[in-house]
């Protein structure tokens, strides 16, 4: 991996979890802790980390918590559009699986004022948003608190999902391709998702177009298990067709 690119991945990784320690990244990218400070120090130069002792920490955490506002805010107006296309698939009476990041809670936005559904959530801030509900039983996941997605993650959260069982899966991911699955910016999550897919009867990924044919550092695989991708019209014919022959109905919002 060249060294813009393991910078760009490291960045990744910030934005994901909120810090980094160095003695982590070193293992992780098989690269010298000098080598992982001297990267710290050029992402630093961009304004969006600060360094501390032995690591590096997202500048604006503190803020986005103390707030509930999410870090991945880019294309909302195509994340709202899916947001709203997933509430139609919603049907009154059964469970389902939330899982956390932007596009799934502007499903939750939309899911306001809905009837009889049961959500298990690992996000904070969709709790809060559908916890109000007269009409909704909602139920967290326990785990370590992620501060950028607002969500807890971890082995925790997901043996949360050991005995469970919804209808629905509504799954969020930082990059879809054909070749290598579903991908994450970090290894934390990965056991999450998997109990969330392994503990649904659908799985809906919602994904707008421009982490199709993304790859992150953290591989889920699993595409055989979604069926149904709700995107926007910024896909092309041809992922179209990729993932239809892969058994995935795509769903243009």
């Amino acid at each position: 991996m060249l060294a813009e690119q393991r910078r760009e991945k490291i960045l990744e990784l910030i934005r994901e979890n909120g810090n980094v320690r160095v003695n982590y990244l070193s293992k992780l990218f098989s690269v010298s802790e000098p080598t992982i400070r001297q990267d710290l120090d050029k992402i630093e130069a961009t304004g969006e980390i600060a360094r501390d002792h032995g690591g590096a920490y997202l500048k604006n955490m503190q803020v986005s918590v103390s707030s509930l506002s999410l870090e991945h805010r880019e294309n909302m107006d195509l994340k709202q559009k899916i947001g709203k296309k997933a509430a139609e698939f919603v049907r009154p009476g059964t469970s389902i699986i939330m899982d956390s990041g932007t596009t799934v809670t502007e499903l939750a936005g939309a899911l306001k004022g809905s009837k009889d559904l049961r959500i298990i959530t690992n996000s904070l801030n969709i709790a809060l948003i559908l916890g109000a509900e007269p009409n909704m039983e909602v139920h967290m996941t326990g785990g370590e608190f992620k501060a950028p997605t607002l969500s807890l993650t971890g082995e925790k959260a997901a043996a949360f999902f050991g005995n469970m069982h919804a209808q629905q899966l509504f799954l969020a991911t930082a990059g879809i391709s054909i070749s290598g699955g579903l991908t994450y910016p970090g290894f934390s999550d990965i056991p999450v998702k998997q109990a969330m897919i392994d503990s649904a009867e659908e799985v809906y990924l919602l994904a707008d177009s421009t982490k199709i044919n993304k790859v992150a550092f953290a591989a889920l695989k699993s595409l055989d298990k979604i069926d149904y991708l709700i995107t926007d019209d910024g896909i092309s014919d041809d992922d179209i067709q990729s993932f239809s022959q892969f058994g995935i109905k795509v769903i243009i919002a």
